[in-house]
Order: structure tokens, then C-alpha cells, then sequence
């Protein structure tokens, strides 16, 4: 049995580099053994990953990309089709639960300065990945076409026409109509199971080839290739990421698992956060809904977009939400070059970085709450301070960063 298994091992690696993959990515490739809690959230963004795949697959061979059909083929899932309530709610709770741990990925990055050198190609393509997530977001949270879905594409498709000169082209080459109709449905169908899938998969693979290029990040900051055995020229303080961090991450998994599973089974809307009351009623074309708003992981730069509310230097206030918008995410990308600290991790940097670092967690929060109630002066005004909190983070980072008081970094990962 073993030397056919050998065998058969070895033939495929004549043909193909199964076996020096397999070390190069998992027995033989050396993570930090100071790994925390923090570091659950990469391979926990993989999996829900083959989750949206796998069940997008199963939905679209029911789902009718037509503005007449789409939203009763998506009731016919959730009645008629076997154990299509079940995959279409591991979808959508997917799709929120994606967010979530995207979102603390990212936030342990920027604690323990995943983004530094020499990752800073690694930082950007994975906010190269958030932008891509975001897109499929938006064009999969359209395809139900209920009262949020068409509404809500109506908002932000507007954006798109307050860009001078070019908007309205634009907009209508991203609907290929006039309005919102059966032909940006289908375009936004095809974007969603064909264009984004694959070029999401492609930032994910190369991400993953960028990540075991330069090695993982810990909690101290400290390069661990930068200190090996000279006999054996492993690092000192990796160690092989196979069966180490597999066995805590499928412990991570279960963990994640039970608290999915208990949202899909006792509370899929999640209280109208995951799925909207108002995306159970048909798209009505005349009717508006009382209030629009995105769905949680966008509210935070909705609200940032109607927080400006006077034209300025001759610009329309549409336009400046719309420019604020996109640089509240754009912004994430500059982070390599805006941190000017001697220290990567939060562990050793000073009070000022902890303090901006809070205050920036804070906002973020406060403007996802804002974003979903409708405007009034107070909460306008709230909206407009917490940008400002916002931005403040990132402009005076260069700054901050810089005259903090750190404490010097070990030689050697603390375990």
C-alpha cells in the first residue's frame, strides 16, 4: 500500500508540483508561534469564501435574471426547491458574515501593522480584494429585486451620474438602459456569477502567494526570517504552519460554525440588519420605500456620503459625498506610507496611535448606526463630526505616528 501510494505520489509529481506545493504552502512553510485569537479571521474569510461559491452555485440553477421573474424565482427557492431556504439564507447570512471577519482581518492588520514593509504589496492586494468584495455586494444584494434591492441600485447608481462630464454616460453603460430595468439586471447577474467571482479568486490566490513570499506578521512586529537556525536555516521562532495552525484554525472553524449555523437556523434577518423587511415586498418602480439604506456593511460610508449637505468651491454636495465616499475606502490603501512609527505593533507602540486607533474604531461604528436612520439635523451633524474623526485618523497619521512614545521591540516573538 505504501510503495503504491508512493508511486502514484510520485508520478503525479513528475506531471505536476503537488508534493513541493503541499511543503512550500503548509508543512514546510514557518509561521510565527506567537499566533492570537486575531489571526483566526484570514482562514475563517477563506472559508466563508467556498461558501458564497458553493451556494451561489446551487442558486443561480433556479434564479431567473428577469426583472418580471426574479423576485417570485426567488421565492420558488425558498418553498419549492429541497433545502432551498437553507442555501439561499447560508448565502445571505454568508455575505454579512464575509464582512465581519473581512472587517477584523483588516483591523488586525492595522494593530499590529500588517501593512509595513515588507508588506505593503500584500496590504494592497487585499484591499484590492475589499473592493472587489464590495462590488459583488453590491451587485448580489440587486438580484432579488424587492423593494431594498431596486431602490437601493437606484441610490447608488446615481452616484455614478453626479460625476461631471462623463456621469450620465457612464450610468447608463453601467445599466444599458435609460433606468433600472431588466437589462442592468442582467448585467449585474453577469457581474456577479462570472466577472467578480473570478477576479476575486485570482487576488485571492495571489494574496495567498504574496502572504508565503514574505511571511506572516505577529503580534510583536518582528520578522521571523530574519532570525534562523544556522544549521538547519529554519527560522527560530516559526514554526511549520502544518499541522500547527490547521488544528487551531479548524478550532476556530467550529467555533464560527456554531455561531453561523445558530443565525441561519433561529434569526436569518437578524433583526432586518442581514436581510430587510423591505426585500420581501416586490420591486414597486412607483413606489418608494420610506426610508432607503444599505444593507450594515455599507452604512458606514452611506452615512459618510450624506453627511455633506452644502456645495463647495462651486461643487455640487452630491458630488463631494460621493468624492468622500470613495476616499474613505480609497484612504485604506495609503496606509504604508502614512504610518511613520519605528514600530509596527500596537503592543510596543505609545498611548497617542491606542487613543487614534479607538477613536477610529469608534467612528466607524457610530457612522454604520447613522447610516441606517433617516436623516435629521442632529444625526446629520453627528455624521459630519464622526467623518472627521474618520479622516482625522489616516491625515494625521504621518504625524502622530511619529512623535508617539514606543517601547523597543523584542529581539525574539514573546509566546
Amino acid at each position: 500500500m505504501s510503495k503504491e501510494k508512493n508511486s502514484i505520489m510520485s508520478w503525479i509529481d513528475k506531471r505536476f508540483p503537488l508534493t513541493a506545493n503541499w511543503k512550500a504552502h503548509l508543512t514546510e512553510y514557518y509561521a510565527p508561534k506567537n499566533f492570537n485569537f486575531w489571526y483566526y479571521f484570514g482562514s475563517l474569510a477563506f472559508l466563508v469564501l467556498v461558501n458564497q461559491f458553493i451556494t451561489g452555485i446551487f442558486l443561480t440553477m433556479n434564479y431567473k435574471p428577469d426583472a418580471g421573474l426574479a423576485f417570485s424565482s426567488v421565492e420558488y427557492i425558498m418553498r419549492d426547491v429541497d433545502y432551498g431556504w437553507l442555501i439561499r439564507y447560508m448565502h445571505s447570512t454568508g455575505a454579512s458574515m464575509f464582512f465581519v471577519v473581512v472587517y477584523l482581518h483588516m483591523f488586525r492588520g492595522m494593530m499590529y501593522g500588517s501593512y509595513r514593509k515588507p508588506r505593503e504589496l500584500l496590504w494592497l492586494i487585499g484591499m484590492g480584494i475589499f473592493f472587489v468584495l464590495m462590488s459583488l455586494a453590491f451587485t448580489g444584494y440587486i438580484l432579488p429585486w424587492g423593494q431594498m434591492s431596486y431602490w437601493g441600485a437606484q441610490v447608488i447608481v446615481s452616484m455614478f451620474g453626479a460625476i461631471p462630464v462623463i456621469g450620465d454616460t457612464l450610468s447608463h453603460w453601467l445599466l444599458g438602459d435609460f433606468m433600472l430595468s431588466d437589462a442592468a439586471l442582467n448585467r449585474f447577474f453577469a457581474y456577479h456569477v462570472v466577472t467578480l467571482p473570478i477576479l476575486l479568486l485570482v487576488l485571492v490566490v495571489v494574496h495567498i502567494i504574496a502572504l508565503h513570499e514574505v511571511g506572516s506578521n505577529n503580534p510583536d512586529g518582528i520578522e521571523i526570517k530574519a532570525n534562523r537556525d544556522p544549521q538547519t536555516n529554519i527560522p527560530v521562532d516559526g514554526i511549520p504552519f502544518h499541522p500547527y495552525y490547521t488544528v487551531k484554525d479548524i478550532f476556530g472553524v467550529i467555533a464560527f460554525l456554531i455561531v453561523f449555523s445558530g443565525i441561519i437556523f433561529f434569526a436569518p434577518e437578524f433583526g432586518g440588519y442581514f436581510l430587510e423587511h423591505n426585500n420581501f415586498i416586490p420591486a414597486n418602480t412607483l413606489q418608494t420605500p420610506d426610508h432607503i439604506a444599505p444593507v450594515w456593511y455599507f452604512t458606514p460610508y452611506y452615512s459618510m456620503l450624506r453627511a455633506v449637505t452644502i456645495n463647495f468651491l462651486g461643487v455640487d454636495a452630491k458630488l463631494w459625498g460621493v468624492i468622500l465616499m470613495a476616499a474613505s475606502v480609497i484612504i485604506f490603501a495609503f496606509l504604508p506610507w502614512l504610518d511613520r512609527s519605528p514600530v509596527k505593533s500596537i503592543r510596543y507602540k505609545g498611548p497617542i496611535f491606542k487613543f487614534a486607533l479607538a477613536m477610529f474604531v469608534l467612528s466607524f461604528v457610530v457612522l454604520g448606526f447613522l447610516g441606517m436612520k433617516s436623516p435629521t439635523p442632529l444625526y446629520t451633524l453627528l455624521a459630519q463630526i464622526f467623518t472627521f474623526i474618520y479622516f482625522a485618523f489616516f491625515i494625521l497619521m504621518p504625524w502622530y505616528s511619529k512623535i508617539d512614545k514606543t517601547k523597543p521591540e523584542p529581539t525574539r516573538v514573546k509566546e
